[in-house]
């Protein structure tokens, strides 16, 4: 898919103007964060999902495994 996005003024910012199409594929609404992911080639990759909360998730899933047992006794 390539679409044009137009840019428009939002304040003292600019804002894009997404195409309803896009934004139904992206699952995203009026509200939602967008990311926005350089590549290696300098092109850049927009999407709903957060490579920083991926992370962590991933962190706190190893922590989780590691310390189950401190963590159910916590529980109690």
């Amino acid at each position: 898919m390539n679409k044009p996005l137009k840019l428009v003024p939002i304040g003292n910012s600019t804002g894009a103007v997404f195409p309803k199409e896009m934004l139904a594929r992206l699952h995203v609404d009026r509200g939602d964060q967008l990311y926005l992911t350089e590549a290696p080639d300098g092109s850049y990759r927009i999407s709903a999902y957060d490579p920083e909360f991926a992370r962590q998730m991933a962190l706190a899933e190893t922590i989780m495994r590691e310390d189950r047992e401190i963590l159910r006794v916590l529980a109690k």
